[in-house]
């Protein structure tokens, strides 16, 4: 059996704005409730799972993406007057061409890094 990323919990302080933004930021499904949990599942069948918690720790949640969803992407970072980096250390505004494609990162509203980038790290196999 091939092992594969299921679900990951996601803590935030308000979930349904957590959840509305990675859903609207990347074009996804209208987030649904499960259980306590937001749910806003990506095209690899991966649901990330909202819940108020206690003691926040910033995450970082890369998104492969086509160059057409990155343009849409970067369209509504830049349209909502978000800051953006080249980077993960948040050093260098703007976006970085890693791979031969395009990465840009940027915050949640509860400060979960979230990356954007058109080629997996070290390129095509």
């Amino acid at each position: 059996m091939a092992v594969e990323l299921n679900h990951t919990i996601v803590a935030c302080t308000d979930k349904d704005r957590s959840a509305r933004f990675l859903a609207e930021m990347f074009g996804l499904g209208e987030p649904e409730t499960f259980g306590p949990f937001r749910v806003v599942e990506v095209a690899n069948g991966v649901s990330f799972d909202f819940d108020v918690r206690d003691g926040i720790v910033p995450q970082h949640y890369a998104f492969l993406v086509t160059e057409d969803e990155f343009d849409q992407v970067l369209g509504r970072i830049e349209e909502r007057g978000l800051d953006h980096w080249a980077d993960p250390g948040r050093s260098r505004p703007g976006i970085n061409h890693n791979d031969g494609g395009r990465g840009v990162y940027f915050q949640d509203p509860d400060g979960h890094l979230l990356e954007a980038l058109t080629v997996p790290y070290g390129g095509w196999r």
